[in-house]
């Protein structure tokens, strides 16, 4: 799978650094506190994402009422809620692993198979199963356990199953953290991306491994604002091109010109683009919905087109709401936390600010870790369509 590493394009460092920067920029737009509700919401949505371009569509809607646990009779929905909790639930362990333990590397093959494990321990039984693409024979798929079988992905053979354990070593050595500096670790996340794709290490499930390691990578870089944008939002979004830069990097090396491994270099450094293009993509839309001027504006309109009944109540049970309940949110998100009090003070109602703050409580627009505790702003799907347009498809998928 030479070259690891693209080069020769200049092209590429602009981009990186371009990606650093405006990642960055976007973490002095909200409070810190108030940033960890758009990181939540985003978990949800990259989870949406990455089982939409494996060809999956769970919309955020039914996945947020799976974490309600509140499931969809029909088991095959069903069972794509629970897949897409997994992929939430995964995503949730991987921070935790990093914010535990800054020195883990995501590039090491024992944490890549520990993403796959975590990720199917949390599946049915039913979805652990992959048909082989020539016999139709079911194959068990065992999280965290290397493929034991040699694998065909459309035109793509991976490497033969016995050489897996060599490929994710030489994975390793290559993309290992401490091994670059710069924007170097930036591109090598975009390389390694389709590296890992191309070795395939796993019977099933290797996309959205794949996906997860990759917001590991840039999480640890670390690519300061990731978290407030993902990837697979874009990758979701242009899967066509996706697919097909996958293939550009999958070629083999066209002549002296073209590097001097087995695979393109040439195709690695058009995918590197692509890949880094994307997520330039993505930073300039969630740059633009988190502006603070622009947020506020749409937490007081929210607001104020509920209690003008312009938009309808989340639930049959929730009421129309207060105009002033945009004053509450507006403050809230501003200084990240507030304590019960002083949130309903903020409406201006006097008394009456706290049945306004027991209702944003009620609709979890604003959340607390225990009760009677601060108070910050979350961002439930009920709300994330108006504050976040085009976040993702507002209709039901059918």
């Amino acid at each position: 799978m030479e070259p690891m590493l693209p080069s020769g394009s200049g092209n590429l460092e602009d981009l990186a650094r371009e990606v650093v920067s405006r990642s960055a920029a976007m973490g002095g737009q909200l409070h810190p506190r108030s940033q960890e509700g758009v990181a939540n919401l985003l978990r949800l949505i990259n989870s949406y994402y990455s089982n939409m371009i494996e060809g999956n569509s769970t919309h955020p809607v039914d996945i947020e009422r799976a974490m309600r646990d509140d499931y969809s009779s029909d088991p095959t929905k069903r069972n794509l809620q629970i897949e897409s909790l997994a992929h939430i639930k995964c995503q949730k362990q991987i921070y935790g692993w990093l914010q535990d333990d800054p020195g883990l590397d995501s590039s090491d093959p024992a944490v890549i198979r520990r993403i796959h494990c975590v990720f199917y321990s949390e599946l049915p039984d039913s979805l652990k199963k992959v048909k082989h693409a020539e016999t139709d024979e079911i194959i068990d798929v065992v999280g965290g356990e290397l493929r034991h079988r040699d694998i065909k992905v459309g035109s793509h053979i991976g490497p033969s199953h016995a050489t897996v354990p060599q490929f994710m070593q030489r994975f390793f050595d290559v993309y290992r953290r401490d091994r670059h500096h710069g924007v170097m670790p930036v591109i090598a996340a975009a390389a390694a991306h389709h590296r890992l794709m191309w070795i395939h290490p796993f019977l099933d499930g290797n996309g959205r491994v794949t996906r997860l390691y990759t917001d590991a990578c840039l999480q640890s870089v670390p690519v300061l604002g990731y978290g407030l944008w993902n990837v697979s939002r874009g990758l979701a979004r242009n899967r066509d091109r996706y697919m097909d830069a996958l293939g550009w990097a999958d070629a083999q090396r066209q002549g002296d010109t073209d590097g001097r491994g087995n695979l393109s270099n040439k195709g690695l450094i058009r995918f590197c683009c692509f890949f880094l293009e994307i997520c330039l993509d993505q930073i300039d839309y969630m740059h633009q919905l988190l502006r603070l001027d622009a947020i506020l504006e749409r937490l007081m309109g929210y607001a104020r087109m509920r209690a003008e009944k312009i938009i309808p109540t989340p639930t049959p049970r929730h009421t129309g709401m207060k105009p002033e309940a945009g004053k509450i949110l507006q403050e809230v998100l501003l200084r990240g936390e507030m304590t019960r009090g002083d949130a309903a003070s903020a409406s201006g109602l006097g008394r009456s600010g706290r049945d306004v703050l027991a209702q944003l409580l009620d609709e979890e627009l604003l959340v607390s870790s225990m009760p009677k505790g601060l108070v910050r702003v979350n961002f439930p799907t009920h709300i994330s369509t108006y504050l976040f347009p085009d976040l993702y498809p507002t209709q039901m998928l059918s």
